[in-house]
């Protein structure tokens, strides 16, 4: 075991129940699945990070995989699960250690989501917000902010939402309208939210505190139960259905200002640089996604029989499945590139993440959607789990940023030496 996740329970493995308990030694029966070495995402991994995915696949196997179509159906946020998500460690995966975080890198938490996602791709996404809430407190927020929430928050024994669309700003995001104003010691908020994931504690939200555009944007820390704050309905969508989806709206909502992350102003800047994590972070589920659905349809070419043939010897699913699978690791490899940039800081980081996200959720999605049919009817049936990837992987080309303004952002970047923009 890496031990790097050790250190978060003080070195001992008799704090870390569950590990020793539950995944240690998995029955056969419960293995992952074996794949050819050409798409095993575990190829050019270190032997700890082998371990850390390996943990993450069975904890995706045993306790997302068999709930994952109940908890769609019924739209069941399954918050005992993600507690015991942060029992593993996975609520805080690249926080510092000192308030509870255990401390991995970014190219870590993306094996680490691609593992999770294999099992239920909705909620793993879910942590992954979760996990960027976090790291904006760990990184933005001073110590005493740090020591307030965070131990709770990696722990999951709370759990943080990210607040930064609007009815009216969504790509545009620097002209969102919600307004924070001083009073004393309070800022008063006023305005909406909206397409909120989860049910939380607190919520990181972004408000306008000065001037318009980015400069005057802020970031303000609001936990649930404030006076003035309230909630629409959960939202029908197609997909990501264990995780409710709200409006929040906020009418003369006073907040301590000492729940100020950073100085005012710098929202902008915070909510930028978060994203540019959520963008490898989403890619990350996207490639679980993918890597499930092409599992299960090598599974069903070689059971499935027509012609008195199995599925499998015909060529053109050949082809098939050869695509799939190149696309697969081509925007694994992008995603690890980009996550790598996260890691060092790199100068082209925000380009790479971009690039990553575009590519990965857009061929991942086309992955899934090939799944259904190589499956047939039976790709249609909720029995069989197929198409429920395919719909919670179809919004990961929207959020995060659209793919239309990670187009933009490396453009521009490729065009910058021009003086054309």
């Amino acid at each position: 075991m890496a031990l790097s996740m050790f250190r978060r329970f003080g070195g001992s493995k008799a704090m870390y129940p569950l590990y020793l308990k539950g995944y240690r030694a998995p029955r056969v029966d419960q293995q992952h699945r074996k794949i050819a070495l050409c798409a095993d995402p575990s190829a050019g991994l270190t032997s700890d990070q082998i371990e850390l995915q390996r943990v993450a696949q069975e904890f995706a196997k045993n306790e997302m995989a068999p709930n994952r179509k109940d908890w769609d159906e019924n739209e069941t946020f399954p918050i005992p699960t993600i507690e015991k998500a942060g029992s593993l460690g996975f609520g805080g995966i690249y926080c510092r250690e000192d308030i509870g975080g255990t401390g991995l890198s970014r190219l870590d938490s993306s094996i680490i989501a691609e593992a999770l996602a294999s099992g239920c791709t909705s909620t793993t996404a879910y942590i992954t917000i979760h996990n960027m809430c976090c790291w904006m407190i760990d990184e933005f927020g001073n110590q005493e902010q740090r020591e307030r929430w965070l131990p709770d928050l990696t722990s999951f024994r709370k759990r943080a939402s990210y607040c930064l669309t609007e009815p009216g700003s969504g790509s545009d995001a620097a002209s969102l309208t919600t307004t924070a104003k001083l009073d004393g010691d309070h800022y008063v908020i006023n305005g909406s939210k909206m397409f909120i994931s989860g049910e939380s504690h607190c919520y990181i939200v972004m408000a306008r505190t000065g001037q318009s555009g980015p400069k005057g944007i802020s970031c303000i820390v609001i936990e649930n139960g404030t006076p003035g704050m309230s909630f629409g309905k959960n939202e029908k969508k197609l997909g990501w259905k264990t995780q409710p989806t709200h409006a929040i709206m906020f009418e003369d909502c006073r907040v301590p200002k000492k729940n100020l992350i950073g100085q005012e102003g710098q929202g902008f800047n915070i909510a930028m640089r978060g994203l540019n994590g959520g963008r490898v972070s989403i890619a990350s589920c996207s490639l679980g996604a993918a890597q499930a659905t092409l599992e299960m349809s090598l599974d069903h070419l070689a059971v499935r029989k027509q012609f008195g043939k199995p599925l499998a010897s015909n060529q053109y699913l050949q082809f098939k499945l050869a695509e799939m699978a190149t696309d697969l690791v081509a925007s694994r490899l992008m995603v690890r590139n980009a996550a790598k940039a996260l890691d060092a800081g790199s100068p082209d980081l925000v380009s790479l993440c971009s690039m990553a996200k575009l590519f990965a959720t857009e061929k991942c999605f086309k992955i899934c959607n090939d799944a259904i049919q190589m499956h047939g009817g039976y790709g249609y049936l909720n029995e069989f789990g197929v198409h429920q990837f395919m719909r919670d992987t179809r919004v990961h080309t929207i959020l995060e940023g659209t793919n239309e303004i990670m187009r933009m952002i490396v453009a521009r970047d490729l065009l910058k030496e021009y003086d054309i923009l």
